[in-house]
């Protein structure tokens, strides 16, 4: 729905189109989109894989994850799944020229970092204790970790 309904139905309302490649700057435009795009899936599809098979349970709301996912992209960054789905919206803008794809990119994550703030956190938070809480501590919600936490068994 993110990122393929509300795009198309963005590119459609607004007549976008692909770039053009008609100079060096339009070829590098659509080069990185489209990087952005496949590294922004890979990370997605990973961390979902991570939820299933450590967490045991998916990213939708009435099967969270039973254990707190601290391993792979999870590592390096609190948040790797909007991240992964905020590059591929911004790699799909850099495609398609959109600033209107750019502002969906915006809205998008402005809005999902109110509700980790202010709800995921929190109920993680409740659900997880001091695991989540020694987490949150060591790895940054949006910037990533150059080298992966790994918890500390005492």
């Amino acid at each position: 729905m993110v990122t393929i309904i509300v795009p198309l139905v963005i590119i459609i309302n607004f007549n976008l189109q692909l770039v053009t490649l008609d100079s060096l700057l339009s070829a590098f435009k659509l080069i990185i989109g489209i990087l952005l795009v496949f590294i922004g899936l890979g990370f997605f599809i990973s961390t979902n894989k991570l939820f299933i098979i450590r967490g045991r349970g998916t990213l939708a709301p009435w099967d969270p994850p039973e254990n707190l996912v601290v391993t792979g992209a999870h590592a390096h960054l609190r948040n790797p799944m909007i991240a992964a789905v905020s590059m591929i919206l911004l790699g799909e803008s850099l495609i398609f020229s959109g600033w209107e794809l750019l502002l969906w990119t915006a809205f998008f994550f402005i809005l999902n970092h109110i509700y980790i703030v202010y709800k995921e956190e929190v109920d993680l938070t409740k659900k997880f204790g001091d695991e989540y809480i020694e987490y949150r501590d060591n790895v940054p919600r949006w910037i990533p970790r150059l080298k992966p936490w790994k918890k500390i068994n005492k």
